[in-house]
């Protein structure tokens, strides 16, 4: 049988009742029971986020929403909008993304390319992206899936004279 005479056995010993102890007799949070929803929960928002309706765009009716004055910020890729507000540090005015926000982003997410050349001017029809090569296509795919895990798909991209 062992001994409470050795320092190590001791300290051992007092560790255990120490442990039975808190299990036993656990310390008692005091403070008021919640008596309703919003007063047990420290986690809700101080405000509800803005709505976000799916719609249809066109490149028209798209292009207001690109940062200025401290709008939302949505962009389309391959037919898809986005709402990338939350974004706003890469897609935003100054950001370095910026010129996409309003805009058509395809054929620039596809190629990596920030040039004013990616985008097709707002009154043309949209880029049909057929002369984009497979891994094209494929880098815009991966932004695709990127987009559609990060942000809110919130309308449709469609010719100026669909709606």
């Amino acid at each position: 049988m062992a001994s409470l005479g050795t320092p190590v056995n001791t300290a051992l010993f007092v560790y255990i009742l120490y442990s039975v102890q808190r299990i036993l007799f656990p310390k008692s949070k005091s403070g008021p029971i919640p008596n309703e929803f919003k007063a047990g929960y420290s986690w809700m928002p101080k405000s509800h986020p803005p709505s976000v309706l799916f719609k249809i765009y066109t490149p028209k009716t798209l292009e207001p929403f690109n940062g200025q004055d401290g709008r939302r910020i949505l962009l389309a890729i391959d037919g898809t909008v986005y709402d990338v507000t939350s974004g706003r540090n890469f897609y935003g005015p100054n950001g370095m993304y910026g010129n996409f926000a309003g805009r058509d982003a395809s054929r620039g997410m596809a190629k990596q390319s920030f040039d004013p050349e990616m985008l097709t001017p707002v009154d043309q029809p949209l880029d049909s992206l057929q002369d984009l090569k497979p891994d094209e296509i494929d880098n815009m795919k991966g932004w695709i899936e990127h987009f559609s895990n990060k942000y809110i798909i919130c309308g449709k991209l469609v010719e100026n004279d669909a709606v």
